[in-house]
């Protein structure tokens, strides 16, 4: 795995308020992922998560600072991150297939109908839609509409997928299953994926980091959790394991009390060396800060 395949480095985002001053959602945000990872970011709604994705996904621009992926600053969108929204965002018209090889033919443009439909079907196939490849979104189940869109998303091999609560519209049950179906793929793949939830047991259940954001507006990123538990963990045993509950309550406790008081109790906070925090597995590390890499001055951003 490379160290540092993500580099979000001292990025900011800022807007104009109503009297005509700024109103800063988050400033001098720091946070590294490997390749191959997976991370979550935890956080009461208004402290940015969205925008982070967004800024990741290159559908906004930070304030200032700079966002690293795979060596290359990020500068607009571009089809080596996917993203899979809350809702499916599927094109209604299409089919299955329609919306899968939608995707496959705007990456590889040269590609004749008979290679991009192959390719379309190995996603299809991948997320266990075979046989519905020729109905419309109207006929399918929520359910049916995020796998279609996990597998538009997969089948243009990001080097990211990004995900903004994917599974919280759908039932338990449903939002289980795909769980269980983005993590086997992730494993499959060595996907690197970076994932906005407000479900700590989902958190917990797919991730390796957990990034955990203070409130907003002017939120921080407080804590860095690495998850203790082992890499071939199992839905139906996760909370025996004797480090689930440590981490779980770790978690809760800051978004309950924590997230609210940390600028007040909290003075000697460092965003380039945020702390590393094992529940049940010691005292927290600090991380270094990640490379610098010369993207040119900051710019600043008309809002």
């Amino acid at each position: 795995m490379t160290d540092k395949f993500i580099s979000i480095e001292g990025i900011a985002r800022r807007y104009p308020g109503a009297s005509g001053e700024q109103t800063t959602i988050f400033e001098n945000l720091w946070l590294s992922m490997g390749r191959g990872e997976f991370g979550c970011v935890i956080g009461h709604s208004g402290c940015g998560k969205t925008t982070v994705l967004n800024i990741l996904a290159g559908l906004d621009q930070p304030s200032e600072g700079a966002v690293i992926v795979d060596g290359q600053a990020i500068e607009g969108t571009s089809l080596d991150r996917a993203v899979i929204f809350q809702s499916h965002a599927l094109l209604p018209w299409r089919t299955v297939m329609g919306n899968v090889a939608y995707a496959v033919s705007s990456k590889w443009r040269k590609w004749d109908r008979a290679r991009v439909r192959a390719q379309a079907q190995t996603f299809i196939d991948l997320v266990g839609l075979t046989g519905s490849e020729h109905k419309r979104p109207s006929e399918l189940s929520g359910g049916m509409k995020q796998r279609v869109g996990i597998a538009r998303a997969l089948s243009i091999t990001p080097k990211i997928m990004l995900m903004d609560e994917p599974f919280s519209a759908l039932d338990a049950l449903t939002r289980g299953t795909l769980q269980d179906e983005v993590r086997r793929i992730c494993l499959e793949t060595g996907q690197t994926a970076f994932m906005i939830t407000h479900d700590v047991d989902e958190a917990i259940y797919l991730a390796d980091k957990i990034f955990l954001m203070t409130n907003g507006p002017g939120a921080v990123l407080a804590e860095i959790v690495e998850n203790p538990l082992p890499k071939d963990r199992g839905r139906i045993d996760l909370h025996r394991h004797p480090l689930y509950y440590a981490v779980r309550n770790h978690i809760v406790d800051f978004l309950v009390s924590r997230s609210k008081t940390f600028a007040s109790t909290v003075t000697d906070h460092d965003p380039r060396n945020v702390p590393v925090v094992r529940p049940g597995m010691g005292e927290p590390t600090i991380v270094s800060p990640p490379r610098a890499v010369d993207t040119g001055p900051a710019r600043d951003v008309a809002c």
